[in-house]
């Protein structure tokens, strides 16, 4: 990197010089401080990882073998670091800002319910909720991402003799269920031991549903975990007991049977429960303000307004499979009622319920705290309205700090709400499984997030400079005239009196930007806080463009300077782009 060359017209060139990164003057100071004549030796570079890094335990054998692994840089006569090869630790994936070899470490020992679960929604569509195909290679994407929630709507094929995954009343081409099963049991561990739950949308006569139970298992044998009455009492298993273990979770078919009876005394006019109709229809697409019904809630699959009793012609599930019914270990309904009788807990046993995003911020306002309260024990699932088609997401938070496990996401929906969830479940070593704080388990005292709260702590900041860009695009990639003008933008997602937006100043014709700012964010609830950093190239007409991004737990932060990996924004990792942070807690 020495120079470069653009082309402004016909006959007209700028050329600008380029440099290699160069150590900030925090990091310059840091060196003096912990070397001698210009030398880092190993005891050195120990005394910086244990002061400066916040790595109380970090030992000579642990710094030798970071001088080992930089003996191919400019190592002075073997004796140490010079202070570009601490530079070049410093940005390196061995500095990483979430500690790499502290895997899981929540207590997994306790009931499903108290856990944060990686959750996805439709989980087989390959794009948009309208017309994209239906997939098991998603399914697979999502299990090596570390998803443990999988979504299958299950409607009968063509010629009602076999089972197909598809959006129902739409144009989404089907997959066979049996291969999106087999799938799940190729890929179902390969990113975390911890269980699977698939959550089944059933639109099926007994028939099929005694052929799926079969599908299900032959397909996953001892995998598959049910319990030993078909329903728990009391309260679910741990994560840790059900290691490598499929879980099923969907309405037993009796409350299939009994509300739509119910139903049928209610109302005989509703024209989206006609016996026999086809699940291919495209649906009347317009906003709703409220139940966009989905997973057990959605029985038409089509997200327009219905109760979770409004399923099947109850003549057509008469004869409920038990064999299918004895496979749910994790039972799903609402019952009767409305948001008060759902949210009811009871004592005697445990089950999931699916609200809409809608009709989580509906409740919020009335229910908070009775939603909070469900949650210690039971389990609610949130999913995504209707009306978006095009598969984007929901803000996730909300439903978090009021106790919800699984916050269904569309993953194939990219943005910063999928973003926030990659943040977060890159906690507790990645597995998918993220115990709550102890306060959203506290049945005295029920957690209310817009309650004012005293300040914990203070994350500061400061945003020394970033690298990379140079190699992972073309030089004309952000402008065709000049290198890129870099700008950072941090974020705290969380409570609401905890969300903040800072942003560094541009960086003209930089490839390597060097802001070396500093933030301070003042925490009420860490716990549940997530540090979201966006860089973005911004030229002098106001036009921006994406040149990264990353989400981070701030309850797993490591202290001191890190260099941390920016995302594409479908979350790929890119190779070589790194922003190089310090983080405090003050």
């Amino acid at each position: 990197m020495s120079k470069q060359t653009y082309r402004v017209c016909f006959c007209f060139r700028r050329r600008f010089r380029l440099t290699a990164a160069e150590a900030p003057p925090d990091v310059k100071a840091l060196f003096e401080a912990y070397s001698q004549n210009g030398v880092m030796s190993v005891d050195h570079l120990r005394r910086f990882l244990v002061e400066v890094q916040a790595e109380p335990n970090a030992t000579a054998e642990e710094a030798q073998g970071i001088m080992d692994a930089l003996m191919h840089l400019h190592i002075f006569h073997r004796r140490g670091l010079n202070l570009e090869a601490f530079f070049k630790y410093l940005f390196s994936d061995a500095n990483q800002p979430l500690d790499p070899k502290i895997g899981v470490h929540h207590d997994m020992t306790a009931p499903l319910s108290h856990y944060f679960i990686y959750t996805s929604h439709n989980t087989y569509l390959t794009g948009n909720q309208i017309s994209s195909d239906s997939s098991d290679i998603p399914i697979v994407r999502a299990l090596q991402l570390g998803v443990r929630g999988i979504e299958l709507d299950l409607w009968p094929n063509s010629t009602k003799d076999n089972v197909d995954v598809l959006h129902g009343r739409t144009l989404t081409t089907p997959v066979t269920l049996i291969r999106c099963l087999r799938s799940i049991k190729n890929h179902a561990f390969s990113a975390s031991e911890y269980p699977v739950i698939i959550t089944l949308e059933d639109h099926l006569a007994a028939d099929l549903q005694a052929l799926v139970a079969e599908m299900i298992v032959q397909t996953f044998g001892e995998m598959l975990f049910t319990p030993p009455d078909s329903s728990l009492l009391g309260e679910f298993p741990s994560p840790e007991s059900l290691k490598r273990r499929i879980i099923i979770s969907t309405k037993p078919p009796k409350e299939y049977l009994e509300g739509k009876e119910d139903k049928a005394k209610k109302s005989c006019t509703d024209s989206s429960s006609e016996d026999g109709a086809h699940p291919r229809e495209v649906p009347v697409l317009k906003p709703r303000n409220d139940h966009d019904k989905d997973d057990d809630d959605d029985a038409n699959g089509d997200g327009m307004d219905t109760d979770e009793d409004d399923e099947k012609d109850p003549k057509v599930q008469s004869q409920a499979a038990p064999e299918y019914r004895d496979l749910i270990a994790i039972p799903a309904g609402k019952g009767k009622g409305g948001m008060q009788a759902w949210l009811r807990v009871d004592p005697t046993k445990v089950r999931r319920i699916s609200l809409s995003e809608q009709e989580l911020e509906d409740a919020i306002s009335g229910y908070g705290q009775d939603i909070v309260r469900f949650t210690q024990k039971n389990i609610l699932r949130i999913y995504p309205k209707a009306i978006r088609l095009d598969s984007s997401n929901y803000k996730p938070l909300c439903a978090l700090m009021h106790g919800a496990q699984m916050v269904a996401l569309n993953m194939q929906g990219y943005g910063k709400s999928l973003w926030l969830m990659h943040g977060m479940f890159r906690s507790n070593g990645g597995c998918g499984y993220v115990k709550k704080p102890d306060f959203l388990l506290d049945a005295g005292d029920v957690f209310d997030p817009k309650a004012e709260l005293p300040v914990k702590t203070t994350l500061r900041v400061t945003v020394y400079m970033g690298e990379g860009w140079y190699y992972d695009f073309s030089h004309t990639h952000f402008d065709a005239y000049s290198p890129p003008d870099f700008r950072a933008k941090i974020a705290i997602v969380g409570v609401p009196a905890d969300k903040k937006k800072k942003k560094t100043k541009t960086i003209d014709d930089d490839w390597i930007p060097s802001w070396d700012e500093v933030f301070e964010f003042p925490l009420t609830v860490p716990e549940l806080a997530l540090l979201r950093l966006q860089v973005s190239e911004e030229d002098v007409s106001g036009k921006t463009m994406f040149a990264g991004q990353t989400c981070l737990p701030v309850s797993e932060l490591r202290k001191g300077i890190r260099a941390v990996p920016l995302y594409t924004r479908k979350g790929a990792k890119y190779k070589c782009i790194k922003l190089l942070l310090r983080f405090e807690f003050v």
